[in-house]
């Protein structure tokens, strides 16, 4: 019973300062430049990576493109930067989805642990203030919305593989994972993208159906090869800075890795209208 209001209560905390944070541009930023900073702290313990590099190089990154517009007076290059940007990191992203489908074990070379924290961790987070000034306007909604997805699925996922859950996702890395509760992950959250495109005002029922599906394929995905870090660095959680879920990283797990390619949707989508 402990345990439980425990986990509520830090639960409610994490989303109290989620939500406060929509509410400006700059608080959005500094608060998820701490979460950052904490995720990689996590992140080079699972890949025991004890080089300060990591923090400069995120510093840098997090901050050229959250102030950019401040910085040069104007969003001139701001696109082709995060373009160089995106590609690299989807990159990076492909590889650690090879590694997860074809490798027992990532190889974790010193150069690799620089690219992980450079373009997994570090850039995840950039794209995630990207989303929120999407076409170099504040909409923190969007953001959010794609929070409530990465929770909907979450929650529902565990719900009916616990409940239903016969056949296993990926046995060899997360046992508990079913493929009946990704599938009941992915509907939930499909529902729940016409709610939120009937309160946010933000994108219409088509185009939050797709973020739904890119978030419950990208994200169950990101969580996957966070849970292969953490089984390599054989530790059941990234940290203990939220009592009763575990690390910062581990609730950050699924967007920050789905974050890329929220954005590229947004960016497609604003070419083609």
């Amino acid at each position: 019973m402990k345990e439980t209001i425990t986990r509520a209560l830090s639960g409610v905390l994490y989303v109290l300062l989620l939500l406060s944070s929509l509410l400006n541009q700059h608080a959005l930023i500094i608060l998820f430049f701490i979460f950052g900073i904490i995720c990689i702290a996590e992140f080079k313990k699972l890949i025991s990576l004890k080089s300060f590099v990591p923090y400069i190089i995120f510093t840098v990154l997090y901050f050229i493109f959250g102030y950019w517009q401040l910085l040069m007076n104007s969003s001139k290059g701001l696109d082709e930067a995060t373009q160089i940007l995106q590609v690299i990191t989807i990159f990076v992203q492909l590889l650690l989805i090879k590694d997860l489908f074809s490798e027992k074990v990532i190889p974790l070379f010193i150069t690799k642990r620089f690219i992980l924290t450079t373009f997994y961790i570090s850039s995840g987070f950039v794209f995630l203030i990207l989303i929120a000034n999407h076409n170099h306007t504040f909409t923190p909604k969007l953001l959010f919305g794609s929070f409530i997805l990465v929770w909907v699925n979450d929650s529902f996922a565990y719900l009916v593989g616990k409940n239903f859950g016969k056949q296993k996702l990926f046995s060899s890395i997360s046992p508990k994972k079913t493929v009946e509760g990704f599938l009941g992950g992915l509907l939930f959250s499909c529902i729940a993208s016409y709610f939120i495109a009937t309160y946010t005002h933000t994108l219409n029922f088509n185009n939050w159906l797709i973020l739904a599906v890119i978030i419950s394929v990208i994200g169950t995905i990101g969580d996957l090869i966070e849970s292969k870090f953490k089984r390599q660095a054989n530790v059941k959680d990234s940290g203990v800075i939220m009592p009763g879920h575990g690390g910062l990283l581990d609730r950050f797990d699924s967007i920050i890795f789905a974050a890329p390619f929220i954005y590229l949707f947004l960016r497609i989508l604003h070419y083609v209208s």
